[in-house]
C-alpha cells in the first residue's frame, strides 16, 4: 500500500471514531547478525525472523542480514542507534570498548555450566534489567538473549581440573578469557580461529578455547587434540537481540510482548538444536578409542569460578556500570550456590 493510500485509510478510520492505538502499525525491519550466511547459528536466526512474521500476522517483518552486510560486526550498536539498521543479534562483548560492563555481562568466564543457568539469571536474577539499563543510554532496547551454548575445550593432554591448566600452552581470545586462564596458571596466546587446527597439530599449542563440541568434532580437532573437556567449564557468550529504542517504544504492547516471547522461544530452540548436534558428536567421540572425553567435577568447576571471580572484580573497577554488573552477578551466583565466598 502506498503512503498516500495508507494516509487515506488512517483518515477514514479516524473519521469513524477509532483511536490511533487501534490502528494496526506495520514494521519492516532489518537486523544484522554477527554470523555469516550458511552458518548454523545464522540459519536459526532466519527461522526466528520468519517465526516473528507468522506470530504477528505479518505486522512485523524482519530481514535477517549476515555479518558485515551493512556495517562491521563491532559497529552494529552505533548503526542500530542511528537507524542505519533496525536491530542486531550479536555477542554483547563486541562493545566492551565502550564500557567494560558489556564484556563482563556478555561472558563472565567460568560463571555458567549450562545455558539454562544463564537464562535463569536473565529472567529471574536481574540480568534482563541490567541489559536494558546498559543499552538504553546507547539508544537500544534489549529484547532478550540467546547463546550457542557452553563451549567445549580442546586439549592434546588430559585435563581433569584446574591444576592441569598450569603451564598449559593454549589459544584463547584476547580480553577476559585470556585474563582468567592466565590467573589459573595457563599460558594463553592470541591465534585466529583459522590457525587452531594447524597449531595443535604442530605442537605450537596444546589446547584451545574454540567453539562448541559438535563444530570442533566436525572440523577434526579431536583427531589432533583427543582430550576434549565436555561440557565445557569456561566460555559461553551472551548473544543479545536488541533493536532501536525509538522504534521499540513506538510499537503497541501486543507486538512488544510477541517479540519478547519469540526471543525466549528462539533461545531454547537454538540451545536445543545445537545441544542435539553436540550429543551426536560426543557419542561418536566416546565410541572412538583414541578420544577421551573429560567432564570436570562440580568441585573443579567451582575452583575455576573462584579464580574467574577474582578477575571479574578487576573488570568491575573499570566503570560504574561494570561494578553494577559485578554486584548483581556475584550476588546471584552466591545466592544460588554457584560460587562460594
Amino acid at each position: 500500500m502506498s503512503l498516500k493510500l495508507k494516509s487515506i485509510a488512517v483518515t477514514a478510520l479516524l473519521a469513524l471514531g477509532l483511536a490511533p492505538a487501534a490502528i494496526a502499525q506495520d514494521y519492516s525491519l532489518r537486523f544484522q547478525s554477527s554470523d555469516p550466511a550458511g552458518n548454523p547459528n545464522f540459519e536459526l536466526k532466519k527461522e526466528w525472523a520468519s517465526h516473528v512474521k507468522t506470530l504477528t500476522g505479518g505486522r512485523v517483518e524482519i530481514e535477517m542480514l549476515p555479518v558485515n552486510s551493512i556495517v562491521q560486526h563491532t559497529e552494529t550498536q552505533d548503526a542500530v542507534a542511528a537507524g542505519i539498521i533496525d536491530g542486531h543479534i550479536t555477542d554483547t562483548s563486541y562493545f566492551t570498548g565502550k564500557d567494560a560492563a558489556f564484556g563482563l555481562i556478555a561472558n563472565p568466564v567460568g560463571a555458567w555450566s549450562s545455558p539454562y543457568e544463564m537464562f535463569a539469571f536473565l529472567e529471574y536474577g536481574g540480568g534482563n534489567e541490567l541489559m536494558r539499563e546498559l543499552l538504553a543510554p546507547y539508544g537500544l532496547h534489549f529484547i532478550g538473549a540467546t547463546t550457542p551454548g557452553l563451549e567445549a575445550f580442546i586439549s592434546k593432554v588430559p585435563l581433569e581440573g584446574v591444576d592441569d591448566l598450569k603451564g598449559l600452552k593454549m589459544r584463547a581470545p584476547e580480553g577476559l578469557v585470556q585474563q582468567v586462564f592466565s590467573a589459573a596458571g595457563a599460558a594463553p596466546v592470541n591465534l585466529p580461529g583459522s590457525e587452531v587446527f594447524t597449531s595443535l597439530d604442530k605442537g605450537v599449542i596444546d589446547a584451545a578455547d574454540y567453539t562448541v563440541f559438535s563444530t570442533n568434532h566436525a572440523q577434526g580437532m579431536h583427531d589432533v587434540a583427543p582430550h576434549p573437556v565436555y561440557p565445557g567449564f569456561h566460555s559461553m557468550p551472551l548473544v543479545e537481540v536488541s533493536m532501536n529504542k525509538t522504534t521499540w517504544d513506538s510499537m503497541p504492547e501486543d507486538l512488544q510482548a510477541i517479540l519478547e516471547v519469540s526471543v525466549r522461544d528462539f533461545a531454547h530452540n537454538m540451545v536445543g538444536k545445537l545441544a542435539a548436534a553436540d550429543m551426536v558428536a560426543v557419542a561418536e567421540a566416546t565410541a572412538d578409542p583414541d578420544i577421551t572425553v573429560h567432564n570436570w567435577s562440580a568441585a573443579e568447576r567451582a575452583k575455576f569460578r573462584a579464580i574467574a571471580k577474582g578477575e571479574w572484580s578487576k573488570i568491575a573497577s573499570q566503570s560504574e556500570a561494570a561494578q553494577r554488573v559485578y554486584d548483581v552477578l556475584t550476588d546471584y551466583l552466591l545466592t544460588n550456590g554457584l560460587i562460594s565466598e
